[in-house]
């Protein structure tokens, strides 16, 4: 059997933590009971990961990948601005629909990181990537659509890392589909009045050169 490359290793073990956690909680799940449920031996998964702090870098990463990943393909340019920016917000809350599991691991990791001496860093990183991810997403709109904001990119950023985060527990909770719906509704459009066409900036520069 060939040799499996150790990013490709990485990946699969992360994988199986992943359905492991999710399955059985993040206290409970083991590197024995992970490296079983990826059915490699316990030293391969030594030899991938030295502390378990890496390994639970690597799942935060990889469920944040999850969901943006499927919102980096919906936003693309439709119709109409706002059509383009709703399309990425439900392709993030499909996913929450579809895998409730993995987001309602994603709040335990927080707690569990927040509670664990020296793992305070993880729970950072994991909302420092919420927020980086959003701007990202706001880039790459804004290349596709050429428009400017009112607000600065990292502001809008963390509002919508906020938003989601919130909405998202809410729905766990709750389970309330339709209220989720429009609140993403209300939230697309409070973006789309943030934003600023150059084309109507432009216009409004040539009215102002008019007067003179």
């Amino acid at each position: 059997m060939a040799r499996m490359p150790s990013a490709e290793r990485r990946r699969q073990l992360t994988e199986a933590a992943i359905r492991a956690m999710t399955r059985d909680g993040v206290p409970r799940t083991t590197t024995r009971s992970i490296a079983a449920e990826a059915g490699v031996s316990l030293s391969v998964f030594h030899y991938c990961f030295d502390s378990k702090q890496a390994l639970l870098e690597s799942v935060i990463t990889t469920i944040a990948d999850h969901s943006v990943s499927v919102a980096k393909e919906a936003i693309r340019p439709r119709a109409t601005l706002r059509e383009t920016i709703r399309a990425g917000f439900q392709a993030y809350w499909d996913h929450v629909a579809a895998h409730p599991g993995e987001h309602m691991l994603s709040y335990e990791l927080t707690q569990y990181a927040l509670r664990q001496p020296g793992f305070g860093h993880l729970a950072r990183r994991q909302y420092e990537l919420y927020s980086t991810t959003y701007g990202e997403l706001i880039e790459q709109l804004r290349r596709g659509m050429d428009f400017e904001l009112r607000v600065p990119v990292p502001v809008l950023a963390r509002y919508l890392a906020a938003m989601t985060d919130g909405l998202t527990l809410n729905f766990l909770v709750l389970g309330d589909e339709s209220a989720a719906a429009a609140i993403l509704d209300m939230v697309t459009d409070h973006v789309v009045g943030l934003i600023i066409d150059v084309p109507d900036q432009l216009d409004s520069l040539d009215a102002e050169l008019s007067q003179y």
